[in-house]
């Protein structure tokens, strides 16, 4: 008996010391991820919830809320994170929602975003357009316009992602708000009908930003040329930034990089979660191919689910790192 009960304790403390070591930072915490309307945004989202999968959390599906009260449930503890905050773009929603007080945004998820006003190149060349400001002169504009009001039409930003509020301010900064028409709307829809125009071979004015598939059916410098403005003019806290690029021309918005910002409250109490969320990081380039793949038909959930399954296979060196550094961090 005694020989038993030996064997049977050393049974139960190898179990336990085993259980013990399998146990992860995550264990039976849940993770309630966001992100905006824009579907193109699940890549990436779903690249940080299998990391944190990784990590033992239990991960909620996507709830989808645009940005500024997206950064307000994140501060309110209502959400876990978002992967698609750009900054400085979603600064004034950040500040709004607390900024660093209630936020988490450590490390840089994605670089290289631009952003800015595009025309096809057969009309900018033809009329020698290169600057947003050239739109001021009627008949300028009135080579953009799609509903005979002689005003150009512009294909612009959905309301509530933040960019709407930049086109807005640039309308009446540059004294456009004349001879250019801001169309908003559900911005995949506006751009599919710009694109059917560019291909029956009419003049396009439109508004886009990068990394996102737009920029794989109409080429920068192919098929279209991005349009400088006359000068670097932001609204609210950014009106003195200096918005020309490394390459001297001015778009008129700051290049972007993009984060995954969090509730700080759990980020404090999560340090592997922080880490990851410090840690991961994916090219432009990657996300544009990923969307471009969305553009051409593969567009379900489970597509969008195989793609970010296929880039970790692909780069598995990489995010068995960002893995390991979380865990790491929670020791």
């Amino acid at each position: 008996m005694k020989l038993i009960s030996a064997i049977s304790g050393g049974l139960l403390a190898s179990t336990f010391s085993l259980s013990a070591l399998a146990a992860l930072p995550g264990d039976g915490i849940s993770v309630q991820p966001l992100k905006s309307s824009i579907a193109e945004e699940t890549f990436q989202t779903l690249l940080v919830m299998k990391g944190l999968e990784k990590l033992g959390y239990t991960v909620k599906d996507i709830q989808e809320i645009e940005y500024a009260a997206g950064h307000i449930a994140l501060a309110n503890g209502d959400a876990t994170f978002m992967a698609d905050h750009w900054d400085p773009l979603h600064i004034d929603f950040y500040k709004a929602a607390g900024g660093d007080e209630k936020l988490y945004r450590e490390g840089v998820y994605s670089t290289g975003a631009l952003q800015g006003y595009l025309i096809d190149k057969r009309t900018a060349e033809q009329h020698g357009i290169t600057n947003i400001g050239q739109l001021k002169e009627p008949d300028i504009a009135a080579l953009f316009d799609v509903n005979d009001d002689g005003k150009a039409d512009l294909t612009g930003c959905t309301p509530g992602w933040g960019c709407e509020k930049v086109i807005e301010h640039h309308l009446d900064a540059y004294g456009l708000r004349d001879t250019i028409t801001h169309n908003q709307g559900a911005y995949s829809a506006i751009m599919a009908d710009t694109i059917s125009r560019y291909r029956a071979d009419e003049p396009i004015f439109y508004y886009t930003w990068t990394p996102y598939w737009i920029s794989g059916e109409l080429v920068p410098g192919k098929d279209v040329i991005w349009l400088e403005v006359p000068f670097s003019s932001l609204p609210g806290e950014r009106k003195d930034v200096d918005t020309s690029l490394p390459n001297g021309k001015d778009y008129g918005f700051q290049a972007n990089t993009q984060h995954i910002v969090a509730n700080r409250e759990f980020a404090e109490a999560n340090p592997a979660a922080a880490k990851l969320f410090e840690v991961m990081q994916i090219s432009a380039n990657d996300i544009s191919a990923q969307n471009l793949r969305m553009k051409q038909g593969e567009d379900t959930p489970a597509a969008i689910e195989r793609h970010t399954d296929g880039w970790i296979k692909a780069h598995q060196a990489k995010f068995d790192g960002w893995v390991d550094a979380a865990l790491e961090a929670a020791k």
